[in-house]
């Protein structure tokens, strides 16, 4: 190091008064006359002189001034001109940032979109969400143990299928940044086996005539928020899922026609859903309307109109009334209908197309929404009868339809 360098003291840079302050080597600390303090750094390259700056005082302290100097010196004494590297890096920075996990997931999600069901493309912001470690690191660099350790974060709180999903978001990520040049490979083809197994388990459902029986009774003697007593008794009558209930709007029921259309963009497989509504969902929404009518949601958040109910509601409602998790849950009825539905002897193909369950011949699915709209809202008026039938506390086993 030079010997003419390193001038400045603390107590001098202090007390400095507005001028440029010279700490020898090139560096000095240019005081403005509103007390700004900057350190500079000039050098001459070739017959043009250069300046450099390092940042603000005190942000940037006179060690690390110092040392910014020395590397810029010594870049110049190997022949590497210090701006022309300075705005190098900050071209790879900003490269690095735009090649970034949080962003390529970001413009894959927006991608997926118009594909994804809302609460589909929902839960998928949310899985990504949940590795915030990851987001700032470019591709390039992520390996499968960093991956594995956000992961493992998750699993640690218990939420191991959670994990396992999340693993198959950043795997489409990185297929995402493949497909379009950005990543050479994906890491979390690495981690298999690395995660705990999921334990495959079934949406708890009550499936016995007597037991649902008594579950009808404690819905409909639900004494909670009068809206979340709704949504409990229209539940068992309409099966549908959990997140399209919830989300039930008032322009999407026709009462005239009893139905409720629900749009593409609402349902799992993209394709429009109507659910024949019978006479007891009617009642249910007709007594409701006076409370919700004047918004947008038949269930709105008791926090925010403008916001459907939370996707825990049903199922707190359903502890509240003694039925845990392993019993009954807001999906569950979609199973005990289903249960009950084939076990009484309906069509097959009638209770899958109520359940909204995708048809794998496009062809066929058209023909059977158009074939099964008037069997299906038979259908449904009798399932709602005969429950009915089972809260009253009847033994009710209607004739078996015959499958069609």
């Amino acid at each position: 190091m030079a010997a003419n360098t390193n001038k400045l003291t603390a107590i001098a840079i202090k007390n400095a008064k507005p001028g440029k302050h010279f700490d020898g080597g090139g560096l000095f600390l240019d005081v403005r006359k509103n007390g700004s303090k900057y350190w500079r750094m000039k050098y001459r390259n070739g017959s043009s002189e250069q300046l450099l700056s390092f940042g603000v005082y005190p942000e940037v302290g006179l060690p690390e001034a110092r040392a910014r100097r020395d590397e810029a010196r010594l870049l110049k004494r190997n022949g590497t001109d210090p701006a022309t590297e300075k705005r190098a890096r900050k071209v790879v920075v900003k490269h690095a940032a735009a090649e970034g996990f949080g962003v390529i997931a970001a413009e894959w999600l927006a991608k997926q979109k118009p594909s994804l069901a809302e609460v589909t493309h929902a839960k998928a912001e949310w899985m990504i969400s949940l590795v915030p470690t990851l987001h700032s690191l470019p591709l390039s660099q992520i390996t499968a143990p960093e991956v594995l350790a956000a992961l493992q974060k998750i699993e640690a709180t218990g939420r191991n299928e959670t994990a396992h999903r999340v693993k198959t978001r950043i795997s489409q990520v990185f297929r995402y940044a493949i497909a379009t040049g950005r990543a050479q490979r994906d890491p979390t083809a690495d981690l298999r086996g690395a995660l705990a197994p999921v334990v495959s388990k079934s949406h708890a459902a009550v499936t016995d005539p007597a037991a649902v029986g008594q579950l009808l009774r404690a819905l409909h003697g639900y004494k909670g928020q009068p809206v979340t007593a709704a949504a409990l008794k229209l539940a068992p009558l309409v099966f549908a899922r959990p997140g399209n209930l919830r989300a039930m709007e008032w322009c999407e029921i026709d009462f005239d026609a009893a139905e409720w259309r629900i749009p593409a963009g609402k349902m799992k497989m993209r394709e429009a859903h109507v659910v024949p509504l019978p006479s007891q969902a009617l009642e249910v929404l007709r007594d409701l309307h006076p409370l919700t009518g004047h918004g947008r949601y038949c269930f709105p958040s008791v926090r925010s109109l403008q916001r459907p109910m939370s996707e825990n509601t049903i199922n707190s409602a359903l502890r509240g009334l003694g039925f845990d998790g392993d019993t009954m849950t807001g999906h569950g009825f979609r199973s005990m209908a289903s249960t009950r539905l084939n076990e009484l002897g309906w069509n097959p193909d009638w209770i899958e197309r109520q359940l909204a369950h995708a048809e794998r011949n496009k062809v066929r699915a058209s023909y059977n929404r158009a074939q099964y709209m008037a069997e299906r809202a038979k259908m449904m008026q009798a399932w709602a009868d005969y429950l009915d039938g089972l809260r009253a506390g009847a033994n009710v086993i209607p004739l078996k339809r015959k499958a069609v």
